[in-house]
C-alpha cells in the first residue's frame, strides 16, 4: 500500500503488484515514468525493469510497495568549460596539439579524446576455421578441457582490412581496449568453406559436445557487441538516441479496426489531439484515423476501398497479398506505419515512404479484404535486406500468419534470384518467428536429401542458401542454434537426432498455412535503372 506522506516522482523505483501468465501475484521492480491526477486519486505510469515495454501500464497507489522505495540517483555533473555544462576543461596548448594530431593521424588510428567513425563492417562471405589461420576473436571461449571438437567459428571478412589492422582497429574502437582472444592450440583442421560438402547423418543419438559459437547474424547487436549506428537512408531501425519520456509511454488507449479492438503496446506519433480519446477509430480498408464512431460511419459512406490499394500479386483461398508502392500510395503507407508503430518498438517511423514497398496480407470475406499483417522492404537494399518491418496484428497472432509472411518474403527473393535477410535488430517475437522458420525450412531440406550409392547424403551451405534464398550467415547461425554441425573424423557432419526429427515432424503437422508459388504473380522491377522511384 502506498504511503501518501511520501511524494513519488518520476524516476523512483519500487516493487509493483501485477499478475503473471499463471494469473499469480508477483512484485517485480518497476520505474515510475509519469504521474497524473484523476478525480479522487493519483495514477502512476510504470515500466517493469527487465520486462518488455509492452507490459508498461498505469497503476493505482494500492499496487505500490513503498517499503522498498528507491529514489532516483542524482547525476554526477562533469566539470564545465566556458560555463557550458558537460564539456571537459581544456588548455589552449592541448587544443592545438589535438588539432595537429587529427591532421597527422590516419583513419586507422583514432586520435586522443576523439573517436573516428568506425568503418562499416561488411559480411561478404562466411567460411569455417581455415587451416593455419588464427580463429577470429569472440566474446568468450570455453577452456581447452571444455572446448568441443566440433567448434565452428564464422569468419567475418572486413572491407579493406588486413588481419593486423583489423586487430588494431578492434583494440581502439570507441577509445576502449578490447581483449583479443588468442587462437586455441590444437590440431589443425582442413578448410571447410561454404562450398565444401557436409555429410548428413540421420537418426543418430545427439552428441554431448556442443558447438560454442559467437553471436550469429541474428544477434540483436553488431558482431563485435557494440550496436552499430543505423543507416540514414532507407533503414527503419530506431537508433534510440531521441528517446524521451513521451516516446517511452503508450499514448493510445485503444484502437478499433473493423470488428477488432486493439490495445497498443508502444508509443505511436498519432496527432496529439487524438491521444486523449478513449478509442481511436480506423477505417480497416484505407487505415484513415478518425476521432469518433460517427465520423467513421460518415467516412465509410464515402470510402470506396474494399481492399488495400496496389496490385494483388497472390491469392489462394481467402488469403491475398497486395504490393503497395510507398511513393504512389503515400497516405495509405503512412497510415500503415502509424498503426504498425503501435506494436513495433525497435523500428522508427519515416513519413518519407518513397524508398519502400509494402506487402499487405489480407483475409477475404463478403465485406472485403481485411488486413492481417504486412511487411515492408527497401526498393534498393545494399545489404540484401528482404524485410524492413514485419508485423502480424495481435488478433491474428499465434495462428501461423507470421511464418506465412516470412515465407512469402523469401518466395519474392527466389523470384528475384537473390538471397535475403531481415533488417536487424529483430523484436523478441520477430526473432522467435524467424528462428522457427529458418529451422523448419533447413530441416525440411536436410530430411528430403537422398543418399547416392548407399553413402550418406551430402550438401553445402551454399546449396542450402540457394534452395531456400536464406542468406548464408542465417543458415550457419541456425545450424549452430540447433547444434546440428559437428566435426567428426576430419570432416564436418550434420547429425539429425531422433528428437530433432520427431519435433520437426510434429511442428510441420501443425503448419497448415503455406505459400503456393504457383499462385504468385510477381514481376520484380530493377529500381536501380529508374531515374525516380
Amino acid at each position: 500500500m502506498a504511503d501518501t506522506l511520501v511524494e513519488l516522482v518520476e524516476g523512483c523505483r519500487l516493487p509493483v503488484l501485477r499478475k503473471n501468465q499463471e494469473n499469480e501475484d508477483e512484485w517485480p521492480l518497476a520505474e515510475i515514468l509519469s504521474v497524473k491526477e484523476v478525480p479522487g486519486k493519483k495514477l502512476y505510469y510504470v515500466h517493469y525493469i527487465d520486462f518488455n515495454k509492452r507490459l508498461d501500464e498505469w497503476v493505482t497507489p494500492d499496487r505500490l510497495d513503498m517499503k522498498k522505495l528507491q529514489f532516483p540517483k542524482k547525476e554526477a555533473k562533469t566539470p564545465t568549460k566556458n560555463g557550458l555544462p558537460g564539456s571537459r576543461p581544456s588548455s589552449p596548448d592541448r587544443d592545438v596539439r589535438k588539432s595537429l594530431d587529427l591532421n597527422l593521424q590516419s583513419a586507422s588510428a583514432p586520435s586522443r579524446g576523439k573517436t573516428l567513425p568506425t568503418p562499416k563492417r561488411k559480411a561478404e562471405s562466411v567460411s569455417l576455421t581455415s587451416q593455419g589461420s588464427a580463429a577470429p576473436s569472440v566474446p568468450s571461449l570455453p577452456s581447452s578441457a571444455e572446448a568441443p571438437q566440433a567448434s565452428v567459428f564464422p569468419a567475418v571478412v572486413r572491407e579493406s582490412f588486413s588481419n593486423k589492422s583489423r586487430e588494431e582497429h578492434e583494440q581502439l574502437t570507441n577509445g576502449t581496449t578490447r581483449r583479443l582472444v588468442p587462437s586455441q592450440p590444437g590440431r589443425k583442421r582442413k578448410n571447410c568453406g561454404t562450398d565444401e560438402m557436409i555429410k548428413v547423418f540421420q537418426y543418430n543419438s545427439p552428441r554431448s559436445a556442443s558447438a560454442f559459437l559467437p553471436p550469429g547474424e541474428d544477434s540483436q547487436d553488431s558482431l563485435d557487441g557494440i550496436p552499430s549506428a543505423p543507416r540514414m537512408t532507407g533503414s527503419l531501425v530506431s537508433d534510440r538516441s531521441h528517446d524521451d519520456i513521451v516516446t517511452r509511454m503508450k499514448n493510445i488507449d485503444c484502437i478499433e479496426l473493423g470488428r477488432h479492438r486493439l490495445k497498443p503496446w508502444y508509443f505511436s506519433p498519432y496527432p496529439q489531439e487524438l491521444t486523449t480519446l478513449p478509442i481511436l477509430y480506423l477505417c480497416e480498408f484505407c487505415l484513415k484515423y478518425l476521432k469518433s464512431l460517427k465520423c467513421l460511419q460518415r467516412h465509410l459512406t464515402k470510402c470506396n476501398l474494399r481492399h488495400p490499394p496496389g496490385n494483388e500479386i497472390y491469392r489462394k483461398g481467402t488469403i491475398s497479398f497486395f504490393e503497395i508502392d510507398g511513393r504512389k500510395n503515400k497516405t495509405y503507407s503512412q497510415n500503415l506505419c502509424l498503426l504498425a508503430k503501435c506494436f513495433l518498438d525497435h523500428k522508427t517511423l519515416y513519413y518519407d515512404t518513397d524508398p519502400f514497398l509494402f506487402y499487405v496480407m489480407t483475409e477475404y470475406d463478403s465485406k472485403g479484404f481485411h488486413i492481417v499483417g504486412y511487411f515492408s522492404k527497401e526498393k534498393e537494399s545494399t545489404e540484401d535486406y528482404n524485410v524492413a518491418c514485419i508485423l502480424t496484428l495481435p488478433p491474428y497472432q499465434r495462428r501461423g500468419y507470421g511464418k506465412l509472411l516470412i515465407e512469402f518474403s523469401y518466395e519474392l527473393s527466389k523470384v528475384e534470384g537473390k538471397t535475403g535477410t531481415p533488417e536487424k535488430p529483430l523484436s523478441d517475437l520477430g526473432l522467435l518467428s524467424y528462428r522457427s522458420y529458418w529451422s523448419q525450412t533447413i530441416l525440411e531440406i536436410l530430411m528430403d536429401l537422398k543418399s547416392d550409392n548407399g553413402e550418406r547424403p551430402q550438401i553445402t551451405i551454399n546449396e542450402i542458401s540457394e534452395i531456400t534464398s536464406v542468406k548464408k550467415e542465417d543458415v550457419i547461425s541456425t545450424l549452430q542454434y540447433l547444434n546440428l554441425i559437428n566435426y567428426y573424423k576430419g570432416q564436418y557432419i550434420l547429425t539429425l537426432s531422433e528428437d530433432i526429427v520427431d519435433g520437426h515432424e510434429r511442428a510441420m503437422q501443425k503448419r497448415h498455412l503455406r505459400i503456393d508459388p504457383k499462385c504468385l504473380h510477381f514481376t520484380p522491377k530493377d529500381w536501380s535503372k529508374r531515374g525516380k522511384w
